[in-house]
């Protein structure tokens, strides 16, 4: 194992190395996946069909559940593993996530004890330097009002539940004397950070923008509002992005649909399939040596 570890480290540093006496960009491929709740499940099934046309980027970036997905896969969990713990946890139910806190608390009206609890059974650290592959989480400093982008410490596992922390329905997470909600509040789609680290950037955003209905009720106009704000916060990232896929989920479910997990999952790596089949060229850039 220490052997193992000692050649991907010595293999990092040559190719960074490399990278930088060419000017060229450290990693050939990056990723960067929003937020969404439940429709995070797409980036599943879009990671699914990259893999399978063996395009796998070696940089990510995530915003919320975007974060969720991407810490699994930093780690070297492939797709279809994340997949299988999605479904031998059980976190296509709500129930299993959203966890009412029966005391009261100032900070959120349910805890993420059991997202907490599935991090620290498959990720035997807390460290992003421990990570396979470079992350970049987006979250919101309640404190100071701007958005942070976190690559380093040794506080993986806070860094993400901050990140995934929904204002109100999750509790805020504390670091460092800060409060910290979701970062999908300030940048959805937080590309900014590896745009230029990377040759090709890869953007999945599950929660775009399209004509909404249905804001014709109190909840209806409260979902427009956020959507619009987390729409438009996106657009720079999208901007960043060499491919860019927006799963139409969102049209028939929304973040709290988790039990319609396959649907969700098959919707994304249908778009990402069909991105792949209509561009060829791009997919012998991508998985040119």
């Amino acid at each position: 194992m220490k052997k193992i570890l000692l050649s991907a480290i010595i293999s990092a540093f040559v190719a960074n190395m490399h990278a930088q006496f060419n000017n060229q960009p450290e990693h050939k491929i990056g990723i960067v996946l929003s937020g969404g709740g439940a429709l995070g499940f797409a980036h599943i099934g879009a990671l699914q069909a990259l893999e399978e046309q063996g395009i796998r980027p070696t940089i990510v970036a995530g915003a919320s559940m975007g974060a969720l997905v991407g810490v699994f896969y930093a780690n070297g969990y492939t797709p279809s593993q994340i997949y299988e713990i999605v479904k031998h946890e059980k976190f296509d139910n709500v129930l299993n996530i959203v966890v009412p806190i029966i005391k009261h608390q100032k900070l959120g009206l349910s805890s993420q004890k059991n997202i907490l609890k599935m991090l620290k059974k498959y990720i035997n650290h807390n460290s992003f330097g421990s990570l396979r592959y470079p992350l970049y989480v987006s979250i919101t400093n309640l404190t100071t009002g701007k958005v942070e982008y976190v690559s380093s410490g040794e506080n993986l596992s806070s860094v993400v539940l901050a990140s995934a922390a929904i204002p109100v329905v999750f509790e805020a997470v504390k670091i460092d004397g800060n409060i910290y909600v979701d970062g999908g509040v300030l940048n959805n789609l937080p590309a900014q950070p590896v745009n230029e680290k990377c040759k090709y950037l890869i953007g999945i955003n599950v929660k775009p923008d399209y004509e909404f209905k249905k804001a014709n009720s109190f909840w209806g106009i409260l979902l427009r509002s956020m959507q619009l704000i987390i729409s438009e916060n996106a657009k720079e990232g999208e901007n960043m992005c060499d491919i860019l896929i927006k799963p139409k989920s969102n049209r028939k479910y929304d973040e709290f649909s988790f039990k319609a997990f396959e649907e969700i999952y098959q919707d994304g790596y249908n778009e990402m399939k069909n991105y792949l089949d209509a561009n060829p060229q791009m997919v012998e850039k991508l998985t040119k040596q």
